[in-house]
């Protein structure tokens, strides 16, 4: 039998192993704006075209390459970092192991130009799917260019699988913000499509982080350093007021590389603790300095997960770290007596008190105006279109139930948060009220509903903006001074790749100059005094759940506006809009779960009434 095991062909070989190491255009730009960096450059261009997919290239004014090491430097397992096994335990720099432009080469067209400073002339490589084109001298500036082009135009399977044009640039933009934050002394530029997106000089981290993510940063900011003999650790954490949904802000470098970390993260959470509600996270951009010979970058070839040798004492060191900051910057949390049962009976007692109490838990995104006889308001006009039946609560309970919800409006009274219990005129005749300004108890013939309104609106909210989102039917209010939204770069390309969701949605929204788009108008449904807010807020919601869930665009956006729009706990409600909410959920699709999976209602029989009693 002939032997059948044979070596593979070096371009095959590359092939293979760039299914590592490029994975879209934005893996490509980190490894040549990290070559850049270990070049010791001192500004840095980076030129997109078509997201990447057509041109990506990276200009440095680094120490630049001879004509030789030009060449081998698209050998797989060739490089100038390590020279023996123990290098890899004392490595500073970003590449190590010799593969990303042999990857690059391989799927790709690449265009290399270089020249050193004791050099007249420089060398101009091409080379595609690893086969040298050209190779000859050239007259140019100190430093190197590097140009890829066309990327993965030999593996037309890998290029039919890359997202959208916005969808590649944010990853672009991420890569590129992670090695800029890591070297604040570096200039970075870069270009998109000819229209400059960033232009960061050199200068102090602070400086780094207001010019990546925009002016908004320069009075959270709060220093933090903490100095050990095991590792020292330096940045910026973000004050917890303006802590959001998404974990997108949030950055950890070990000797100025970037890595993801859920148990380091979870270090600075810790540090936040009674600052932040539990969906929150907050902002940070952490340096840790270590000893190379106590971690292991060598686990992945993005070099973004590493192994320490002493993991506790780095999270304890972290953990330290933030609370000084936070507790040195008086960033302190609010005591709440009114969530202590202790000082209940005080503030209670007190009108005054009970009042101060009552607006600090009333949420103003969700007003209401009051109904009149005869008239139709916002909380009508939230359930247009919806047969005459539901209007008047006639929808069984379960599919296998016979008794009809019916309910009458009564007079509501003076105080929401007191019911008066009132007897029945007849046996059909139901009633309802509110308990503690968060559910909603209806009265039907064998028993009664307990409602949580914010997760039943939210249910309903979201198969209706569904529907609107798969028929492209929203309808929009125009907004009578439009306002504008300053984006970074990475929100900008996403909100681009979501226009037409957002229009089927009712939303209006235009390109306005860099990065800045304008809310000519919002959905006609949503009662809102800030569009602003309203618009950030669903962009935040949005991240939050494309990064916790995997949703297409369309399911992301309802739940993400559902969310956002609805009413929340603490919102008083007249008996009329209690009915509506009642007599709606059970028009819905599905009325018994609401969007994370919890119940919207529970149902207590008459039975089980009577057996507290023990009858």
């Amino acid at each position: 039998m002939s032997d059948i095991i044979q070596l593979l062909p070096d371009a095959i070989a590359n092939q293979i192993a760039a299914g590592e190491v490029v994975q879209r255009p934005a893996s490509a730009l980190k490894e040549l704006l990290e070559n850049a960096v270990d070049a010791g450059a001192t500004q840095v261009q980076v030129v997109v075209k078509e997201s990447g997919k057509q041109l990506i290239q990276v200009i440095d004014n680094g120490k630049g390459m001879s004509a030789i090491d030009a060449r081998m430097s698209f050998e797989r397992h060739a490089t100038s970092k390590i020279r023996s096994s123990a290098d890899l335990f004392s490595i500073r720099t970003f590449g190590f192991r010799g593969e990303a432009l042999a990857s690059i080469a391989a799927v790709a067209q690449v265009e290399l130009k270089t020249r050193q400073a004791e050099s007249e002339l420089g060398t101009w490589i091409q080379i595609e799917g690893s086969e040298v084109k050209k190779q000859e001298p050239f007259a140019g500036n100190v430093g190197t260019s590097v140009s890829m082009k066309n990327l993965f135009y030999n593996v037309p399977a890998r290029r039919n699988f890359l997202k959208s044009n916005s969808v590649e640039m944010r990853h672009i933009v991420d890569e590129f913000q992670r090695v800029a934050l890591s070297y604040s002394e570096i200039g970075f530029s870069l270009f998109q499509q000819d229209l400059e997106v960033f232009n960061l000089m050199p200068g102090k981290l602070s400086q780094r982080i207001v010019g990546i993510f925009g002016k908004n940063y320069q009075g959270q900011l709060v220093p933090c350093e903490e100095l050990t003999p095991h590792v020292n650790v330096k940045g910026y954490i973000g004050k917890p007021e303006n802590a959001k949904k998404t974990r997108g802000e949030q950055f950890f470098f070990v000797n100025n590389r970037f890595i993801k970390s859920s148990y380091l993260n979870h270090a600075v959470s810790s540090a936040f603790e009674g600052l932040l509600q539990p969906d929150q996270h907050p902002f940070y951009v952490l340096f840790l300095e270590i000893d190379p010979t106590h971690i292991d970058i060598n686990v992945h070839p993005t070099k973004t997960e590493i192994k320490f040798d002493d993991e506790r004492t780095i999270y304890a060191v972290i953990r330290s770290a933030v609370k000084q900051a936070l507790g040195a910057h008086h960033v302190v949390p609010s005591l709440d007596f009114s969530l202590d049962v202790n000082f209940n009976e005080k503030w209670d007692s007190d009108p005054e008190k009970k009042a101060q109490v009552d607006r600090e838990y009333s949420y103003k995104s969700f007003n209401t105006p009051e109904f009149k006889q005869a008239s139709t308001s916002g909380w009508e006009k939230l359930f247009e279109g919806t047969p005459q039946a539901t209007r008047n609560s006639s929808r069984a309970v379960q599919p296998d139930e016979t008794e009809i919800l019916t309910f009458e409006s009564r007079a509501k009274p003076d105080d929401a948060n007191e019911f008066i219990p009132r007897p029945s005129v007849t046996e059909s005749t139901g009633t309802t009220f509110q308990v503690e300004l968060s559910y909603v108890v209806a009265q039907m013939s064998t028993g009664f509903l307990i409602i949580d309104q914010q997760t039943a609106h939210e249910r309903i909210l979201y198969e209706r903006y569904l529907r609107q989102l798969k028929l492209a039917q929203g309808t929009s209010q125009q907004c009578l001074f439009p306002p504008t939204i300053n984006l970074g770069p990475s929100d900008y390309a996403l909100v681009m790749d979501i226009m037409p969701e957002l229009h089927s949605l009712g939303f209006m929204v235009s390109e306005f100059g860099k990065d800045t788009v304008l809310i000519q108008g919002v959905p006609a449904d949503i009662h809102v005094k800030n569009e602003k807010e309203l618009f950030e807020g669903l962009l935040e919601q949005y991240k939050h759940f494309k990064s916790e869930l995997s949703l297409d665009t369309r399911e992301n956006l309802a739940r993400s506006l559902a969310r956002k729009s609805s009413l929340k706990k603490g919102q008083k409600l007249n008996s009329q809009e209690m009915e509506t909410l009642v007599g709606h959920l059970f028009a819905c699709q599905n009325p018994n779960y609401g969007l994370g999976g919890n119940k919207t209602f529970v149902k207590l029989d008459l039975s089980s009434i009577h057996s507290f009693f023990g009858k």
